[in-house]
């Protein structure tokens, strides 16, 4: 795909800090970066909305890609409905992801591949990992990282807007409590019986 068919970004400016994603009618990406020698911390920021032409069943397409430069990447999303497809080239750097913690999909990788805790708890057990160019389903999320380097993948909490906590999720983690019990009710009506 050449750059005339999509919007690249490729300025230093805008390699750091947040950046709305939006559909593209015309391009086969909604977002494309791809630099060569600088390194990318980005928030991606999925709408919160359906834009007007956008088909209802579009899947939000995004390329990450850099030659000699670390990746840090946050894909920051409010409405679970919004789904997309993320692609991180990075030929040598390490790469670090976020994903929401309402992540249901596939994640191709390759590389050697570490998981935070609260990825772990949240998020592990929606996710299929597969080695395959098995992408063709639109209807879920779907990353692909192809690196050399060291992929880290952490959870971006959708209920408080942020990056997980990593100290309460590692207790979670430890002391195998990540859901709250159950409340049960208890009948206090034996004491009124004389």
């Amino acid at each position: 795909m050449s750059t005339a068919d999509h919007s690249t970004i490729n300025s230093a400016s805008t390699l750091n800090g947040p950046h709305k994603v939006t559909y593209q009618a015309n391009s086969g990406w909604d977002c494309y970066v791809d630099v060569a020698q600088r390194p990318i911390d980005m928030d991606l920021i999925l709408p919160h909305y359906r834009p007007r032409h956008q088909p209802i069943d579009h899947r939000l397409n995004m390329f990450v890609g850099t030659e000699a430069g670390h990746v840090k990447l946050k894909v920051c999303r409010s409405f679970s409905r919004c789904k997309f497809y993320l692609e991180v080239q990075a030929s040598m750097s390490d790469v670090t992801l976020w994903l929401p913690s309402d992540f249901k999909g596939r994640i191709q990788y390759s590389g050697k591949a570490k998981f935070s805790s609260g990825f772990v708890n949240r998020i592990m057990q929606n996710v299929y990992l597969t080695s395959d160019d098995d992408t063709d389903a639109t209807d879920e999320d779907c990353v692909v990282v192809v690196t050399n380097g060291n992929i880290m993948f952490r959870m971006w909490d959708v209920q408080i807007c942020a990056p997980e906590n990593a100290q309460k999720e590692t207790l979670k983690r430890m002391f195998g409590c990540s859901k709250k019990a159950p409340e049960t009710t208890i009948d206090w009506d034996f004491l009124l019986e004389d």
